[in-house]
């Protein structure tokens, strides 16, 4: 049971990349962020970042993979050691985010920074990227089918909208068939709920369950 809670807990990702980019003391940093599910994923990113910026002193990358971000690599890529790839990872997991991919490029700018320096460099050009990219939580859930009569839609309508629960799909024919998506610990609750205000005129269905996208507000 234990194992079955863990496996369906919300998690947050990036569902698309953007950039960000600072300048300390003349040197550039330009963070790259994209969505990787898959290591292979995040190494293609990383190269084609690389091949972009071949031009560049260094191009620091880190990444995590997995639901339960069981994958985490990062490097300093020439950086003195802990300077660049850790903070950057740390910007990640302090964001809650997985399947997440990040190469910093620095071109130099002629003055050293010392280890302070670029870690705190490296830590702002990642959250400036961060401004910049779609992200989601991704919620297990349920696909529900409401089937109603007429009569009983205003209600149905008025009781999801005090819920916050927006309908994703509608039929009218004789009747009017609803399609929402909720969280999976909600769903047999709103059932009972609608068939009670409905006097059990209203038929329910879960179509199937799934991870869906919960995009955040920008």
């Amino acid at each position: 049971m234990e194992n079955n809670r863990k496996q369906f807990l919300p998690y947050k990702i990036v569902y698309s990349g953007g950039e960000g980019e600072i300048i300390e003391k003349k040197s550039r940093f330009i963070a790259a962020i994209a969505p990787a599910e898959s290591e292979e994923e995040a190494l293609a990113f990383i190269e084609s970042v690389r091949k972009k910026h071949y031009d560049a002193r260094h191009n620091c990358p880190a990444f995590i993979i997995g639901q339960n971000k069981e994958l985490t690599r990062c490097s300093d890529d020439g950086e003195p050691s802990g300077t660049a790839g850790k903070p950057i990872l740390e910007v990640l997991l302090g964001a809650g985010l997985t399947n997440t991919v990040v190469v910093v490029t620095r071109y130099f700018g002629g003055t050293l920074l010392g280890t302070g320096g670029l870690v705190r460099a490296y830590t702002q050009a990642v959250q400036e990227a961060l401004k910049n990219v779609g992200i989601a939580t991704m919620r297990y859930g349920s696909v529900i089918s409401i089937e109603t009569d007429y009569t009983d839609l205003g209600k149905i309508q008025y009781l999801l909208g005090n819920k916050g629960i927006s309908i994703a799909d509608s039929l009218y024919t004789d009747k009017v068939t609803l399609k929402i998506q909720i969280p999976k610990e909600q769903a047999e609750p709103l059932m009972k709920e609608l068939t009670e205000q409905t006097a059990g005129r209203v038929h329910c269905e879960v179509l199937e369950d799934g991870y869906y996208m919960e995009k955040e507000d920008v």
